[in-house]
C-alpha cells in the first residue's frame, strides 16, 4: 500500500501535494487500511472463538451426560432390576401357596433403596465414592459378591489372588462396576446358576474373569444390540481406564475377561 501511494504521489500528485504533506498523510493511509484490514480479521478470530467455547459447552454436557447415564445406570437400573427378580420371587412363593415375609421385606428395602439413591441424585447428580480406598481390594470384592449372590439367587465363587496394590482406588471404583454389571447380566440374560470370578497379576498385568455355566447371548456381538446400556457402559468404562474387555460365549457359558498390560509385561 506504501508502495503504491508513493508511486501515485510522485507520478501523479507533486503539483497538489507538497512532500510534506505527503509524509504526514503516509502513516495515516496506513493506519486507515490497517484497521480496513484488522476489524473483519478480530471479527473473524471472535467468531471462532465463540464456536470454539460452544463445542467446549457441548463436550462438557455430554460428558456430564454420560457420567449421569453411568451413575443412573448404577444406581437405580441396577436396583429396579434386582426389584424385579424379588417381586418374581414373590409372584412364585405367591402360586405356592405360601408369601415369606422376608421376601416382603426385601422388597420395601429395596424400594427403599431406589427412593434414597433417586433424593441423592436430586442433590447431587453423582453418587460419592467416597472411602473406596479405605477397604482391601479383595474384601471390596467379597462384600460386593455376598450382596449381589443373595439378590439375584446365584451361586457364586471367588478365585482371588490379585495384588492389592495393583489398582488405585478409582480403578478399583470401576472394576468393582464392571464386576457387579458382569454378574447382574448373568442372571438377566444366561439364566446361570453358578457363576466363577477369578482375579490375579499385579501392578503392571493382571487380569480378571467372570465365567458362568448358563445357556450363552444368542447375539453375536452384544456390545452392539439396541438397548444394552449395561454391556455398552461396561466397555467404555474399561476403555477409559485402559483396560482390554473381551466376552466370548457359547453352549458351555459365558466368560467375560478384563485384562490390563500383556504377557511381555509381567507374568500373571
Amino acid at each position: 500500500m506504501v508502495g503504491i501511494w508513493e508511486l501515485v504521489r510522485h507520478q501523479f500528485l507533486m503539483p497538489y501535494i507538497s512532500m510534506d504533506m505527503g509524509n504526514y498523510l503516509t502513516p495515516v493511509l496506513v493506519f486507515l487500511f490497517s484497521i480496513m484490514l484488522l476489524l473483519p480479521l478480530f471479527q473473524l478470530m471472535e467468531r471462532n472463538q465463540r464456536e470454539l467455547e460452544q463445542e467446549r459447552a457441548a463436550k462438557a454436557a455430554m460428558e456430564a451426560r454420560e457420567g449421569l447415564a453411568k451413575e443412573l445406570h448404577d444406581g437405580m437400573a441396577q436396583s429396579l432390576f434386582l426389584l424385579s427378580v424379588r417381586i418374581d420371587r414373590l409372584e412364585q412363593n405367591r402360586k405356592q401357596g405360601g408369601i415369606s415375609a422376608e421376601s416382603v421385606d426385601q422388597i420395601k428395602k429395596t424400594v427403599h433403596e431406589v427412593n434414597r439413591y433417586v433424593r441423592q441424585a436430586i442433590a447431587s447428580l453423582k453418587v460419592p465414592v467416597s472411602g473406596k480406598a479405605e477397604f482391601s481390594l479383595e474384601r471390596s470384592v467379597q462384600e460386593q459378591l455376598s450382596g449381589i449372590a443373595s439378590e439375584v439367587m446365584i451361586d457364586v465363587s471367588l478365585n482371588w489372588s490379585l495384588q492389592e496394590d495393583a489398582l488405585t482406588a478409582a480403578e478399583q471404583a470401576e472394576l468393582l462396576s464392571c464386576i457387579r454389571e458382569a454378574i447382574i447380566n448373568v442372571r438377566k440374560h444366561t439364566r446361570a446358576g453358578r457363576v466363577t470370578l477369578s482375579g490375579e497379576g499385579g501392578q503392571r498385568h493382571w487380569k480378571v474373569t467372570v465365567a458362568d455355566d448358563g445357556a450363552g447371548i444368542i447375539h453375536s456381538d452384544p456390545f452392539a444390540v439396541s438397548g444394552s446400556y449395561g454391556l455398552q457402559i461396561m466397555k467404555e468404562r474399561a476403555e477409559s481406564m485402559g483396560w482390554q474387555l473381551a466376552l466370548k460365549s457359547g453352549a458351555g457359558g459365558t466368560v467375560v475377561e478384563l485384562t490390563k498390560g500383556g504377557p511381555a509385561d509381567e507374568p500373571l
